[in-house]
């Protein structure tokens, strides 16, 4: 074999709680992530030498700027192997959206790279690897409906979201996460994350509560303009809570029918950069089946 695809999910925040900063100053983090069905697909082939990358997306950078070529490369140094790959990414997901698009390349091409090289890594070996690329990869690699901790290196079980179904907005603007997290840290302002209520209504399965206890510390700080509306407006087309996810800038309501989940994304087509429906899926990186 010397080709293979992974299809990537992408993520969602169902809380991000600011916890404190470690002794290097980074931001430690209380959070619900969730894999969703709006996919990356990652294929890699095998080279001699040498890590090279492609995509249908022109304004992905392709040198080791890109995380997945950087996941790439500390895949060969952890394995000691001499070899190369070429990794060719078919975005899917918006960028500067807070939904872990370049993240979810990065555990694609290392889940792709682990069976091309037959190396067998575990899952936690594979974070490992993940964890130096980004803080995101990890849960990546994982996927599911997880609490993770720390800089997104403590990954938890959390029970799974109630069925439901999501509509995902991208607005014209996205947001840099430094500098969302440099602005919080100026305004020093809290949003009220109550975590372990949301946890509480995961194990009822129940959704209602779930949307009800959705919340996100970056929201203000994100700074983007679009944000209280589009939540307005998804509420207003039926969503029963609403959220924006990591730093931003997408925003997604959560449905409790699929009907009003499609008639709420033909309502935001052309009224926001893109539009998605979607729902929770409970993996992360994982490799296509053939057709």
């Amino acid at each position: 074999m010397d080709k293979i695809t992974v299809i990537a999910p992408a993520k969602i925040n169902l809380s991000l709680d600011v916890v404190g900063l470690d002794d290097r100053g980074y931001h430690l983090l209380d959070m619900i992530m969730q894999t969703v069905s709006l996919f990356e697909r990652v294929t890699v082939t095998k080279k001699e030498a040498d890590i090279t990358l492609s995509s249908n997306a022109r304004y992905i950078p392709t040198d080791s700027k890109n995380v997945a070529v950087k996941a790439a490369m500390l895949f060969f140094e952890y394995t000691g192997i001499q070899g190369g790959c070429h990794i060719h990414i078919k975005k899917s997901v918006p960028i500067k959206a807070g939904m872990a698009g370049g993240s979810a390349d990065a555990a694609g091409g290392i889940v792709a790279l682990d069976k091309l090289y037959e190396t067998n890594l575990t899952k936690a070996q594979m974070c490992e690897i993940g964890a130096k690329a980004g803080s995101d990869v990890p849960f990546m690699i994982v996927g599911g409906t997880k609490r993770v901790q720390g800089v997104g290196d403590i990954i938890n079980p959390c029970p799974a979201m109630p069925r439901c179904h999501l509509v995902i907005c991208m607005p014209d603007k996205g947001v840099s996460t430094p500098a969302a997290f440099a602005n919080y840290d100026t305004l020093g302002e809290k949003t009220l994350v109550e975590t372990d209520k949301l946890v509480a209504a995961m194990e009822a399965d129940d959704i209602y509560g779930v949307a009800q206890y959705m919340a996100n510390d970056l929201e203000k700080a994100a700074a983007s303009e679009y944000t209280q509306p589009i939540k307005e407006e998804l509420i207003q087309q039926g969503a029963i809570g609403s959220v924006m996810t990591g730093s931003g800038a997408a925003v997604f309501g959560v449905f409790d029918s699929e009907e009003k989940a499609k008639a709420a994304c033909e309502y935001f087509r052309g009224k926001v950069r893109s539009v998605f429906v979607a729902k929770p899926v409970n993996f992360g990186a994982t490799i296509a089946r053939n057709k």
